[in-house]
């Protein structure tokens, strides 16, 4: 089927690459191709004594686990049999030239519609560790989510000790209602959302909460035996501590990048990021259990899900069951434990070694100042709104909340045709200047837009994103697609140019694709645009980019032709 608004020619073209597209591998492919097949579906589940229906792949609630090795190819046909349109990101895969793959709805590609399907197809390039994928429209990834395991290509060694086992950890929320629900609701009062009813560990919400004992996660292990973690926040609008009793875990990856060993007692995880742990069991049995438990780190003002989620970590034991052990909780940090939160962050290094090098941008071709954070909207005439003065909250990046188009960016961009889709204006910097984390400015308005900022092929750039407390302040885990990143300087306050850059790390800084902007802080990072297309950056809280919290990356083509993004498949999916 011709995508809209090609001409012939083109189209044959376009079919002929496509073919090439499909069926061959790009340079330096070492690896197999995997298929899977997504079918999305309504399915009966039921959590804290409430069933329901809700949206999931192939009935399985978290969803499938993707497994491939870095080289592989993966070919992932995604079937919509629910009444919901549906898109779905491979949430830190980098998809070089692979844009048509990258999932959120509206920027790389329409949504499937209800009888349709789309193949993604892209192939893991210099990738290896912990992702996840999930669904990128609204906000059905509630319940449409799951892990992807990247393995090191065969014969080569983690660069830490073999695991004995390895174990996916994936933090989700539960809502008693219906989450499309309770964000449409939001949006009509323009007030906050219902929170969540539970959070849980694989899908199970455990002991703690009410009617679910018996929906706990429960990791039996063996004395003496290191198990790898695989941690993947996937909650909708919360940071998470976590903790196992008794225990302490080392950290050797974040998103699915090899990281210096360090060991903790407790980690700080934000939605969207994952992180590897190795957790070393006690050498002999302890005949003791212990909980593992996640309950969040708040910043912001707002009501937030106050409880927590526990799993029970139970050794191998010559007792058989019959005997009842007592079991420990480990001690978590306060709410708003922001010191332990900084204390966390700082601790996190690239490997940066010769196998795994932190290629660390040292020459910045274009700087970018943005500020982010909550605003407001006024109420429409003749309405009644819940947000803050009577007005609606939205949220921002430099005073823009980027409205959705109705055409999928990179195919207007693609197709040459971005009058009326999008602008290329967005500002670099503020456009009034503020005391950004001091006494908020009496306008507390933001602007409505659908911008993006251009980059040439291979620019190097430096994004300095600065928290606001014009609703006050909180944090916001900004997730980038299409590339890694690394994180050069965090701190609090309004950030300095003249002073805060002599501090920066160009040596070994944490390569990320989600980062937690601090709470009245900012966070400086540095990346290389060489891969051509629209990449969408957000906040990872559900909730900010509702609300606006979000833009996109234009990066054009370079010269030669593996610098050139590949035509559209031809089952990309329409408006």
């Amino acid at each position: 089927m011709a995508v809209p608004g090609l001409g012939f020619s083109l189209f044959l073209s376009t079919m002929i690459l496509c073919f090439i597209y499909i069926e061959s591998a790009p340079a330096g492919y070492t690896g197999i191709t995997r298929h899977y097949k997504f079918n999305v579906e309504l399915q009966n589940v039921t959590r804290l004594c409430h069933t329901k229906s809700i949206v999931t792949v192939n009935g399985q609630f978290p969803g499938p686990r993707i497994v491939a090795r870095e080289g592989d190819r993966l070919l992932i046909k995604v079937v919509n049999h629910v009444p919901n349109n549906i898109s779905i990101h491979w949430h830190g895969i980098k998809q070089l030239r692979s844009g048509w793959a990258d999932g959120p709805a509206y920027i790389t590609q329409c949504p499937i519609q209800t009888g349709q399907s789309y193949v993604y197809n892209f192939t893991v390039v210099g990738q290896r560790g912990t992702l996840w994928w999930h669904a990128h429209i609204s906000w059905l990834r509630s319940t449409l989510y799951g892990p992807i395991i990247i393995l090191p290509k065969r014969n080569v060694p983690y660069p830490f000790v073999k695991p004995y086992r390895e174990v996916p950890v994936i933090f989700g929320e539960w809502w008693n209602a219906d989450p499309e629900a309770v964000i449409t609701q939001a949006q009509q009062t323009g007030g906050g959302p219902n929170v969540s009813d539970a959070y849980t560990i694989n899908g199970l919400p455990g002991p703690f909460y009410n009617c679910s004992a018996k929906d706990t996660f429960k990791l039996n292990v063996k004395p003496g035996k290191t198990y790898l973690l695989r941690l993947i926040n996937a909650a909708l609008n919360d940071e998470l501590f976590f903790s196992i009793a008794n225990h302490s875990l080392t950290v050797v990856e974040a998103d699915a990048v090899y990281v210096k060993p360090f060991t903790t007692e407790t980690l700080l995880i934000t939605p969207g990021q994952t992180t590897n742990v190795l957790l070393k069991t006690k050498p002999n049995a302890p005949n003791a259990n212990f909980y593992m438990i996640a309950r969040p780190y708040v910043t912001g003002l707002g009501t937030f899900d106050n409880s927590s989620v526990a799993g029970i970590l139970e050794y191998e034991s010559s007792f058989g069951g019959l005997k009842t052990l007592p079991i420990f909780k480990p001690d978590l940090p306060a709410l708003n434990d922001t010191s332990f939160a900084t204390s966390f962050s700082s601790e996190l290094r690239s490997l940066a070694s010769a196998e795994f090098p932190a290629n660390v941008p040292q020459k910045v071709d274009q700087q970018f100042f943005f500020t982010v954070g909550l605003g407001t909207n006024p109420c429409q005439k003749n309405q009644t709104c819940q947000g803050p003065n009577g007005a609606r909250f939205a949220a921002s990046v430099n005073n823009v909340s980027f409205i959705l188009p109705s055409t999928a960016l990179l195919q207007a961009h693609f197709l040459q045709k971005s009058n009326g889709v999008y602008a290329t204006d967005f500002p670099t910097t503020p456009i009034d200047p503020f005391n950004y984390t001091g006494a908020p400015p009496n306008n507390t308005m933001v602007s409505d837009g659908t911008k993006v900022v251009v980059l040439k092929y291979n620019t190097t750039v430096e994004l300095i994103m600065q928290d606001t407390s014009i609703l006050g302040a909180e944090s916001h885990p900004l997730h980038l697609h299409g590339f890694n990143f690394f994180v050069v300087g965090q701190g609090f306050g309004n950030f300095d140019p003249n002073n805060d850059p002599k501090k920066f790390n160009l040596v070994d800084p944490v390569e990320r694709n989600t980062v937690g902007v601090p709470a009245g802080g900012w966070a400086a990072i540095r990346f290389r645009a060489d891969n051509p297309g629209v990449w969408f950056m957000h906040c990872h809280l559900e909730i900010h980019t509702s609300w606006g919290l979000r833009m996109a990356w234009l990066v054009q083509d370079g010269k030669l032709p593996s610098q050139k993004i590949l035509p559209p498949p031809a089952d990309l999916p329409k408006c």
